[in-house]
């Protein structure tokens, strides 16, 4: 009797398909251990201001759990160099590094969508620098940086005025880090002007002060511009110079000579018509011919009474005659 070959079946795998699904498989496994995910932090540097929240990204890509996962936050230079260490659900307060106490925690519900990013809360400017974030259980591991900044609006004052010119003088304090300042006038070109003066204070911070000598065709409006452009602040400050702070030299100089002829010239004049004419300028007996200087800047001749002298009084001594 003659046997029929074994025919395989339409629902049975061929070898490519077993091999494939294996792969697939394997794949799969790899990947959920995280083998195939890599950690993936911020490439910029993350800006912040001091008293701000700020938000360290990083997460796992392709996205894989890692609620169950150990994720270590590190600062190379700290000494634990521990700022949050994530491990069995809960944050281990032992390792971490003291300035960091009950400001630092991670999205704890975000975890298991591959999100190990760190908040940190009240920045100071000593939390600036490069933070690393591991996993050491897939052996992964990341950078980034983070710059603190610290701002305040800077005040104009006027010096001095001469000469039709001004001088005016800008201060900022409380900057970090450093600045620059720039002047500019109404029409918001650049003013020369010296170069700043920069002082560190023990709180790290900066104090920055510039001087600019300005004149009447700036129309008399001027800014003070400080900024920093790594944390991309800038703060402004405006002022109105009036026309009377700002004086044309040529009046002053009519200025002082309207002085001059009030003062001197007018009461020589007056000194000459007396002397032509010497019955005018006689006064009454016991007065004298005196200049008098007015409150409103002029001057004038008249007569007032001349001081008298005392006379000493002599002591006489009766004496009986006998």
């Amino acid at each position: 009797m003659m046997t029929r070959p074994l025919m395989p079946s339409d629902n049975s795998l061929s070898f490519r398909d077993i091999i494939l699904l294996h792969a697939v498989v394997f794949i799969v496994v790899l990947q959920s251990h995280g083998v195939y995910s890599d950690l993936v932090c911020s490439r910029g540097p993350i800006a912040a201001l001091v008293g701000d929240d700020v938000i360290l990204p990083c997460r796992l890509e392709p996205s894989i759990r890692a609620d169950s996962m150990t994720v270590v936050w590190t600062k190379p230079g700290l000494d634990p160099k521990y700022v949050h260490v994530h491990e069995d659900g809960r944050l281990v307060y032992q390792s971490q590094h003291p300035s960091y106490y009950y400001r630092t925690r991670l999205f704890v519900d975000e975890l298991k969508n591959g999100n190990v990013s760190m908040k940190i809360m009240k920045v100071k400017v000593s939390d600036g620098g490069e933070y690393k974030c591991l996993i050491p259980s897939i052996k992964k591991e990341d950078y980034i940086q983070l710059i603190v900044g610290s701002v305040s609006t800077p005040i104009i004052t006027v010096i001095s005025n001469m000469s039709g010119r001004a001088t005016l003088s800008c201060e900022s304090r409380g900057w970090y880090p450093e600045p620059e300042v720039l002047w500019l006038d109404a029409e918001g070109n650049l003013l020369s002007a010296g170069p700043p003066e920069t002082v560190r204070g023990p709180d790290h911070l900066y104090t920055v002060s510039s001087r600019v000598t300005v004149d009447k065709r700036h129309n008399n409006s001027f800014t003070c511009r400080v900024q920093q452009n790594n944390i991309h602040q800038t703060r402004e400050a405006h002022i109105h110079v009036p026309d009377y702070f700002i004086v044309d030299s040529t009046e002053l100089v009519d200025f002082w000579w309207l002085i001059f002829i009030a003062v001197l010239v007018v009461p020589l004049c007056i000194l000459c018509c007396c002397r032509v004419h010497s019955k005018k300028c006689v006064c009454p007996n016991h007065q004298v011919l005196a200049l008098s200087l007015q409150s409103s800047g002029g001057s004038m001749f008249g007569c007032i009474r001349a001081p008298q002298k005392k006379q000493k009084k002599k002591n006489t001594i009766i004496g009986k005659h006998t």
